[in-house]
């Protein structure tokens, strides 16, 4: 059984689709040394002395603060021209990353992770936000507790981030995906197929299950990212080559994301109107579905790539999720993850 639905919202990819895409850009398995700056790496400018970077990113709701920055004119300000690229799936722009073709990008933690994994020299400059509930497994009334998904279906996207999730969230209880049978489904479908009646447990995540929820009253999260902090994060990185090059046009960038931060907690009716009319959706649904994820202000920001001694630092998380991604198959070997967290840029900041 297998929901088909095109995703509305796919920011996280399966990961053998994100696989393809690295081996179609011409990388091989192993890793290869830091690439060195290059004529072609350094950021091209304007008449006006104005630096040029491109970023991809998905239709995504934790990229609020970049539209802000852009809309507002944050980046410009700093002197950067920043060129916004939208992809459907994150996938879909790694050999644009890879060839140099786009500067940054924003991947999930385990696109990052698999990206490392196939030697693609890149630097987490600053995280995009982390899920805070907006991540969701939906269970009928009748399952009181994880365990008791023993022996069920459950709708989740094989080799997507909720695949692994959802793992995580089985090995808490005991389990492993042996004990369940996994139903193959995109998670708007995997909401829809829950709202249905189709099956008893569905991983999904905001604005999906919010719906199913509301329409369906056999059923309630069961478990979501709140419990589970770090596990998944959106990220901003930037290619090593090009970061290298020019500092100051990815410390552009990164301080003007974060001003896009503040604006989104000082002026949030407006903040949301922008973030709105880029997602296409009303400002209110925008402002619900925010309540899912934490935008990560600076003093955030460094503790989660730059303070070991944090219990938000992603280096941990990461490096499990990376070990966990080597036992599922998913990667061939666990990528030094300590030298691609990057503070610098968000502790240069006054």
């Amino acid at each position: 059984m297998n929901f088909s639905k095109s995703p509305r919202w796919t920011r996280r990819q399966a990961l053998w689709m994100m696989t393809g895409a690295i081996a179609g850009a011409g990388l091989h398995a192993c890793a290869k040394p830091p690439e060195a700056p290059t004529a072609q790496s350094s950021a091209p400018t304007t008449a006006g002395g104005v630096a040029l970077a491109s970023i991809g990113i998905t239709t995504w709701i934790g990229n609020t603060p970049l539209h802000i920055a852009q809309e507002k004119g944050f980046f410009k300000d700093l002197g950067l021209d920043l060129t916004i690229k939208v992809f459907d799936t994150v996938a879909q722009g790694f050999p644009a990353f890879i060839s140099g073709q786009i500067n940054a990008l924003a991947p999930v933690t385990s696109e990052a992770v698999t990206l490392a994994s196939k030697g693609v020299d890149f630097k987490v400059v600053t995280v995009e936000d982390t899920s805070l509930g907006a991540d969701v497994v939906l269970a009928r009334n009748s399952i009181q507790s994880i365990k008791d998904f023993k022996g069920k279906k459950i709708a989740v996207e094989l080799g997507g981030i909720g695949h692994f999730f959802l793992l995580q969230i089985l090995a808490e209880a005991g389990l492993t995906g042996k004990d369940v049978t996994l139903i193959n489904t995109p998670p708007d479908a995997a909401a829809a197929a829950f709202q249905a009646g189709k099956v008893e447990i569905a991983y999904s995540y905001s604005p999906f299950s919010d719906q199913a929820i509301a329409a369906q009253k056999d059923g309630r999260v069961i478990y979501s990212s709140k419990q589970m902090p770090t596990a998944i994060a959106d990220l901003y990185i930037f290619s090593s080559a090009f970061a290298q090059a020019n500092p100051k046009t990815v410390a552009a960038f990164v301080e003007g994301n974060l001003k896009g931060v503040e604006f989104l907690k000082s002026n949030r009716e407006e903040g949301l109107k922008i973030g709105a009319a880029r997602l296409k959706i009303k400002p209110e649904e925008l402002d619900q579905q925010l309540k899912g994820i934490q935008i990560p202000d600076r003093a955030t920001n460094i503790a989660m790539l730059g303070d070991p001694k944090s219990n938000q630092y992603l280096l941990k998380p990461m490096t499990q999720l990376a070990a966990f991604l080597k036992d599922q198959g998913q990667i061939q070997t666990v990528p030094d993850l300590a030298k691609v967290l990057e503070p610098q840029y968000v502790t240069a900041m006054k």
